[in-house]
């Protein structure tokens, strides 16, 4: 079938504004039982259990993983596994976020026995109010759209963008009444990039005094070049005879003087050393260190501890390496 461009972009560009105007609808209908529904989950000793089936199910997979991610403890389950022995998995002190658009999903409706019986609190998220799982439900929420994106009237789409938005909110809601922060949230993101700008500080990934490239200003250029050769950080920190820091050389520094270096094996650190060298502490978060070297244009920084005293050094290439960049 051929199809002109023109009307691919015009069915794609009606698509999503039908969908935002479904997502748009949603904020004017909020009220007292979305403010009740993030009342008694914050009130919740367990779980949030959320349950769905088909594309509802796959809404309801991303619902639970938002939730679980921003402080709200959660998992999925799917409803014709519940009635087959995961209903175990769902307890008293539980609630049960159950999706469904018609509010008539057959496998959904057979766990609402189980669940009035065993007490578990029921918020029913629906694209109709009078529904059999609204009616049942402790609370409801509204997910109603005029009509899907789909120039069929078939597929879910606009009702799933409406479930998923709804969800979210939900999520934020609760993330700030908890005051959840983002300390928190890498922490239940230990592997992701995120996790580590947020939880890895500079003294897990620099190199330690062992390693740290270091001559006294009194020392020839050649030992500086050699010291940097050995730890191929691209800079040596030079310091006074009493151990103090005074100042680093770095590639660039040697760059700028080559052409004034009459002899390295006499000529003093101290007449090409940058002085007072930039420098981040060691318990900083690595991400500071990006941020420093990022703002300066420079590739490496030297590493002081709480006392001011120089510890260790870091370059870009170990920050790539940490994932933190």
């Amino acid at each position: 079938m051929d199809i002109s461009g023109k009307k691919i972009l015009a069915s794609a560009a009606a698509v999503l504004t039908t969908e935002a105007r479904a997502i748009q609808a949603l904020a004017a209908r909020l009220d007292g039982a979305f403010v009740a529904t993030v009342g008694r989950i914050l009130d919740c000793d367990g779980h949030v259990i959320v349950t769905g089936m088909g594309k509802s199910g796959h809404i309801g997979h991303k619902i639970a993983a938002t939730l679980a991610s921003t402080g709200t403890p959660a998992f999925f389950v799917h409803p014709a596994e519940a009635s087959h022995g995961d209903l175990g998995m769902i307890r008293r002190e539980d609630v049960l976020l159950a999706l469904s658009n018609s509010g008539e999903t057959e496998e959904v409706l057979r766990l609402l026995p189980v669940i009035k019986r065993l007490g578990i609190y029921l918020i029913a998220m629906t694209g109709r109010p009078d529904s059999t799982l609204a009616r049942h439900a402790d609370r409801h929420l509204d997910t109603s759209v005029d009509q899907e994106a789909c120039p069929l009237g078939l597929a879910p789409t606009a009702s799933t963008s409406a479930q998923l938005a709804l969800g979210d909110a939900l999520a934020v809601a609760l993330l700030e009444a908890r005051g959840f922060t983002a300390e928190d949230f890498a922490r239940s993101h230990p592997g992701g990039k995120l996790g580590r700008q947020l939880l890895l500080t500079i003294r897990e990934v620099m190199h330690g005094e062992d390693e740290l490239p270091r001559v006294e200003d009194s020392a020839p250029v050649a030992e500086a070049i050699f010291e940097m050769t050995r730890s191929r950080l691209g800079l040596c920190a030079v310091v006074s005879a009493t151990g103090s820091l005074v100042g680093i050389v770095t590639d660039g520094d040697l760059r700028r003087h080559a052409e004034t270096l009459a002899d390295i094996r006499s000529q003093h650190v101290a007449s090409i050393m940058s002085r007072d060298p930039r420098t981040v502490h060691a318990d900083e978060l690595a991400a500071v260190a990006v941020e420093i070297m990022q703002h300066h244009r420079v590739q490496g920084l030297l590493v002081t501890d709480e006392e001011d005293r120089l510890v260790g050094a870091l370059n870009f290439q170990d920050l790539l390496q940490a994932g933190v960049v």
